[in-house]
């Protein structure tokens, strides 16, 4: 009898230990499990049943299951049912911004913006602000041209420079924010346009007195394509006069005008100086060569003597010859050649 009672009392023991150890167990898979299972409710009570063996194989693959099942719950009450628990996944995965991407999905799907999953996480993941996308795509941005503070410049065709600022207003192009032009190509093409349509004016006057002219010449040209953007409108907001561009490209010219003219007239100084002193120097060698000739006169005359064929007489009526004509030249010679001569002579 008492062996039984302490076989009964050792199997109750026994018992209780196996019992508070397997609510020791429950209780640490319980506490292990407890956000998984608050997780769970949470969906559940929200009309988005999710697994709970889906929750805790989120957080096996390094998901935060929290922002997954928030997502999830945010999209499905919003009406986006089509967007899956792995969709999520594997967006966060992939690097993307789920909360955001959802976010950005609800506004453009309250105002009747296409946009469907594929398009907004290849959107998302190339770089772009999805949500800034949607907000401006429904309340549209005005960009400053240019947009450092400064002027665009164009000049008229009758030389006036006119110095412009304008505002463009743009919306966002869902279509083409993959791969379209940013807001400094928008900039960019704008103040082209403006430029192009002043050079077009024939005069500063029909400038000013429409500038609305030059917004709708740009509009027209269709700037906006290939970019993220619609220009809804160009706004021409400051426009005033600068320099007399073709009064002084016209100086400028005369100038280098004038200057080539000089050159010119330098060149045929300087030509002119060159053939004077090369006549010169013929002059000079041809007196030499007179010199020359002279001098061999006399030899002449001498041989003439030795060989018999000029006698005294010859010789002397040569003399007078020479004299004869060295008085009739003194006679025929001015005043002032005669002057200059008795100078030489002496």
């Amino acid at each position: 009898m008492t062996n039984c009672t302490s076989l009964i009392g050792d199997i109750s023991v026994e018992f209780y230990f196996m019992f508070i150890v397997l609510a020791m167990i429950v209780v640490f898979v319980l506490s292990i499990l407890g956000k998984f299972i608050s997780l769970w409710f949470q969906a559940f009570v929200s009309g988005t049943p999710i697994s709970i063996l889906n929750i805790i194989g989120m957080s096996l693959r390094k998901i935060p299951p929290r922002l997954i099942v928030n997502a999830r719950i945010n999209a499905f009450k919003a009406g986006l049912k089509d967007i899956s628990v792995s969709d999520l996944e594997t967006h966060y995965l992939a690097g993307g911004h789920v909360t955001e991407l959802v976010t950005a999905l609800i506004a453009a799907d309250k105002a009747n913006i296409a946009l469907d999953w594929r398009r907004a996480t290849a959107i998302d993941l190339a770089g772009r602000d999805l949500k800034d996308a949607v907000q401006t795509s429904v309340n549209p941005k005005v960009i400053d041209c240019p947009d450092h503070g400064g002027y665009i410049t164009g000049v008229a065709k009758d030389g006036i420079q006119i110095n412009v600022r304008a505002r463009v207003t743009v919306r966002t192009n869902i279509a083409q924010l993959v791969g379209g032009a940013t807001e400094e190509t928008i900039i960019a093409r704008v103040g082209e346009g403006i430029v192009s349509a002043i050079g077009g004016s024939e005069t500063h006057l029909h400038v000013l007195e429409s500038p609305q002219r030059i917004s709708k010449l740009v509009l027209e040209k269709g700037l906006d394509s290939s970019t993220a953007f619609l220009i809804l409108s160009i706004d021409i907001v400051e426009m005033n006069l600068g320099e007399n561009i073709g009064a002084k490209l016209r100086a400028d010219k005369a100038e280098s005008d004038k200057r080539i003219a000089q050159a010119e007239a330098e060149k045929r100084r300087a030509m002119a100086v060159a053939m004077e002193q090369e006549n010169l120097a013929k002059v000079q060698d041809m007196r030499a060569k007179l010199i020359e000739a002279q001098s061999l006169v006399p030899q002449a005359m001498a041989e003439a003597f030795r060989s018999g064929k000029l006698g005294i007489m010859d010789y002397w009526r040569i003399q007078n010859m020479q004299a004869d004509t060295e008085m009739r030249n003194s006679i025929a010679r001015p005043e002032d050649d005669l002057g200059s001569a008795k100078g030489e002579k002496k």
